[in-house]
């Protein structure tokens, strides 16, 4: 089955080598290079609602933490698994994505894209809400 993925990043080697992956799996991609760009898209009248999103930590203006905050208290993107996939691995990150309701967490440097793309559908595939991944 095809998705719709949002890849929020502010590396742009990333964000392209992360599309790919999932293009070539036959998924539809929308990049953002930060989480103002994400947020403006998901209030659009009329937003498409993406079946996943995956959302760097540390990014400049506002960070992915700051992002999913606000996404959360505006109710935006209603049904999407939001997935943090970023180099930071510390244990409070991953309690700070647990309060903040993300349905994974993935650290980069243990995951290759194709790890990442498996793990991706994985937790858009699953019903259960609340955290997965590599938690």
């Amino acid at each position: 089955m095809a998705y719709h993925v949002y890849l929020v990043d502010d590396d742009r080697f990333l964000l392209d080598l992360y599309a790919i992956k999932f293009k070539n799996a036959g998924h539809e991609v929308t990049v953002f290079g930060d989480g103002k760009d994400l947020l403006a898209a998901l209030r659009k009248e009329g937003a498409v609602v993406p079946d996943a999103i995956l959302l760097d930590i540390i990014m400049p203006g506002m960070s992915g933490f700051e992002t999913l905050e606000t996404i959360r208290k505006e109710n935006l993107a209603k049904g999407s698994k939001v997935i943090i996939l970023s180099n930071q691995g510390q244990d409070s990150d991953f309690e700070k994505a647990k309060q903040l309701a993300a349905n994974g967490y993935i650290v980069k440097a243990s995951a290759i894209p194709s790890e990442v793309l498996i793990e991706t559908v994985r937790i858009i595939e699953k019903d259960a809400p609340g955290m997965g991944g590599n938690s």
